[in-house]
C-alpha cells in the first residue's frame, strides 16, 4: 500500500497465504500423524486433506479480493511509487519462496505427504507471480502506463484461483474416495496368476501410505483354504511390488463354475 502497487499488494496477499497455509499444513500433519485407535481404525490421515481444503478456500477468497481491488484501481487509477527498496523487498521474498518451495517438495516426496506437496505447488505459483510483478514494476518505472499494474493483478489472481482449484480437486477426490489406482493395472496383475479364473468389483481408495484395494476373485471351487490364503498373499505381494508398497488388499473369493 505504501508503494501503491496493486499487483505487489496482490503478491503480498499471496505470500501471506503461503505462510498461513504452512501453519494450517503443520496442524493437519500433526493430527494426521496420530496413531490408529478404536474410533479411527483407518488412522487420521484425512486430516491432511481437510487442511488442504481449508487452504483452497482461503486462496479462493484472496483471489476474489485481488480481482475486486484491481477493478477498483482501474476505476480510480493511482500511479505506483516504485523505489529500489520495493524491488529489493520483492527479490528477497522471491528468494525465500524458491528455497521454501524446493525444500517443502523434497520433504513431501520423502514423507509421502500430500499436504506438503500441495503447499509446495502453492509456493511455486507464488514464485511465478513474484517474477511477473517484478517485471511489471520495472516496466512502469520505465514509463509504461499504470494500468499494466491492474492487468498484472488479474494475472496474479488467476494464479491464486488456479492453485485453489488444483488443491481443492486433489484433496476433495481423496476425501470422497476417488479411485486411487487404475483398475486395468490391478486386473492385469491378478489375471496373471494361473489359479485365478476371473476378477471383478475392483475398487481402490486412499493416498500415499494408506492405499486400500478390494476385489472379488474367482478361483477353482475345490481349492483349499490354505491354498486360497497363499494365493491372496502372492497377489498382494505382486500388486505391492508393481504398483505401490503401501497397498492393503482385501479379496473376496468366489468359486468359478463354467457354464
Amino acid at each position: 500500500n505504501i508503494i501503491k502497487s496493486n499487483s505487489m499488494t496482490a503478491d503480498g496477499f499471496h505470500s501471506l497465504t503461503d505462510g498461513s497455509s504452512n501453519i494450517v499444513g503443520l496442524i493437519g500433519i500433526y493430527f494426521a500423524s496420530k496413531p490408529v485407535d478404536k474410533e479411527h481404525p483407518y488412522g487420521h490421515g484425512k486430516f491432511e486433506m481437510l487442511a488442504g481444503l481449508f487452504i483452497s478456500i482461503m486462496l479462493f477468497i484472496i483471489g476474489v479480493k485481488v480481482i475486486t481491488s484491481a477493478i477498483d484501481r482501474i476505476l480510480n487509477p493511482i500511479l505506483p511509487e516504485i523505489t529500489i527498496e520495493s524491488l529489493i523487498i520483492l527479490l528477497f521474498t522471491l528468494g525465500i519462496n524458491i528455497f521454501v518451495s524446493k525444500y517443502e517438495y523434497a520433504k513431501g516426496e520423502t514423507l509421502d505427504s500430500k499436504i506438503l506437496i500441495s503447499d509446495s505447488m502453492h509456493t511455486r505459483s507464488d514464485i511465478y507471480v513474484s517474477i511477473g510483478v517484478l517485471i511489471t514494476l520495472i516496466c512502469i518505472k520505465f514509463g509504461l502506463p499504470s494500468v499494466i499494474d491492474s492487468i498484472a493483478s488479474f494475472i496474479v489472481a488467476g494464479f491464486i484461483i488456479h492453485a485453489s482449484y488444483e488443491i481443492f480437486i486433489d484433496n476433495s477426490g481423496i476425501l470422497l474416495d476417488k479411485a486411487a489406482i487404475d483398475i486395468n493395472k490391478i486386473e492385469d496383475i491378478v489375471l496373471g496368476f494361473e489359479q485365478v479364473k476371473n476378477t471383478h468389483y475392483i475398487r481402490s481408495r486412499g493416498y500415499g501410505n494408506a492405499l486400500f484395494v478390494d476385489m472379488h476373485i474367482m478361483t477353482e471351487p475345490k481349492m483349499s483354504v490354505e491354498c486360497s490364503h497363499e494365493l491372496i498373499h502372492l497377489i498382494e505381494d505382486k500388486i505391492r511390488n508393481e504398483i505401490n508398497r503401501n497397498i492393503q488388499l482385501i479379496a473376496h473369493l468366489e468359486p468359478f463354475i463354467e457354464k
